[in-house]
């Protein structure tokens, strides 16, 4: 596939997306400001990622840190997001380029990210990684143990929880997603409750390009969507 042909490929996927995020914002009597869309570029090589923002889609999000740092080495005026595994040792060059962290999914990461981040002398903007669906084989906090984390939250100097992420268990029927999106719904208002106003906890990560749209009638401000723009193209 040639440049042409790659970005009215991606123009006409999201002008298609959109339609379909501007219904469901419709459907929950929603505002459509209140979603915003990440494109998960983690398929996509670094010269193909280069284009994807000429497309309107600013909010690009990674899972590898090595990944993430070559591609912001190469392209900037986007906000990037991190949504994948963060050993600690990748912590010091990975924090200065994301400006959310979407997977924090234990306590040693959460104090390892607030140590870097008082190096920095900077806020380290994170969200819970929360295993909403109870999978064994999904990583995150379990739903019993997100409210405990209060105290360990609030003595954090530097980390600012925005909210909270989870992701469903699979399924040919989306709306089989909607309870675990309301239970990171209830854990959210719960935790916004149990925790310091520093946190602003607004924020629900939660929909997919299967179930994106179930996501957003549960209340998802952000949605994490890859393959429904980017399967099958590439330069």
């Amino acid at each position: 596939m040639n440049e042409p042909e790659f970005l009215a490929t991606l123009r006409n996927r999201i002008e298609r997306v959109e339609l379909r995020v501007a219904a469901a914002c419709a459907r929950a009597g929603r505002a459509r400001s209140e979603v915003a869309i990440i494109a998960v570029t983690k398929t996509l090589s670094a010269l193909a990622t280069r284009l994807v923002p000429q497309c309107g889609l600013t909010h690009l999000g990674e899972s590898r840190p090595q990944d993430l740092w070559k591609k912001a080495a190469d392209l900037a005026g986007v906000t990037w997001h991190f949504m994948g595994h963060l050993q600690r040792n990748k912590i010091d060059k990975t924090l200065p380029l994301v400006s959310l962290f979407h997977s924090v999914d234990s306590v040693r990461l959460l104090t390892a990210l607030d140590a870097e981040a008082g190096k920095l002398g900077r806020a380290a903007p994170i969200l819970l990684e929360v295993n909403a669906s109870g999978e064994a084989t999904k990583q995150g906090f379990a739903p019993s143990e997100v409210l405990s984390l209060a105290p360990t939250l609030d003595a954090l100097a530097y980390l600012r929880v925005e909210g909270l992420m989870t992701m469903a268990a699979p399924s040919a029927n989306p709306d089989d997603c909607r309870p675990t999106f309301a239970t990171l719904r209830s854990l959210r208002e719960q935790l916004q409750k149990a925790i310091d106003p520093k946190h602003p906890c607004r924020e629900l990560s939660m929909g997919m390009t299967n179930d994106f749209e179930i996501a957003i009638e549960e209340g998802a401000t952000f949605l994490r969507l890859g393959s429904i723009y980017f399967e099958g193209i590439e330069l």
